[in-house]
């Protein structure tokens, strides 16, 4: 089975792609591979591949990995070292539970006017008048 490679570059978090979604995600602990690092390179760039057209999509994937991933860690105490893995698992849920809110709310909201993706070519959705009934009379 092949390993997947860990890797990041805080030089290039300013641009859409794995390093950008590392730091998001507080996953930038790469130098021990697996040991310190949850995602490979190929997980996160796979999910953005999946969901080129949505950010936010793409990292509510990779939440959702890691979650269920790390749900069943334990705090672990070896002498006087506490490590405590259910904080993790924790932080990421809340992260997770947050960022699904936002991308519900967004795929529910009322198609928007513009030149963007969604709105190119398109009239506005509402207009003046278009409850304006032509056919009925004056009178």
């Amino acid at each position: 089975m092949a390993e997947g490679s860990y890797t990041y570059n805080v030089d290039k978090i300013m641009e859409p792609g794995k390093d950008r979604m590392r730091f998001e995600l507080g996953d930038t602990m790469t130098e021990g591979g697996s040991d310190t690092a949850a995602l490979t390179d190929q997980e996160i760039q796979a999910a953005i591949e999946l969901h080129f057209n949505s950010w936010k999509r793409a990292k509510l994937m990779l939440l959702e990995s890691l979650c269920r991933r790390f749900a069943y860690e334990v705090d672990v105490k070896t002498g006087p070292l506490w490590m405590y893995m259910q904080e993790r698992a924790k932080l990421w849920r809340a992260d997770y539970e947050s960022l699904k809110k936002e991308v519900s709310a967004e795929s529910c909201s009322v198609p928007k006017v513009g030149n963007g993706k969604n709105g190119a070519g398109k009239p506005p959705y509402f207009y003046a008048g278009m409850q304006r009934n032509e056919r009925a009379g004056s009178g």
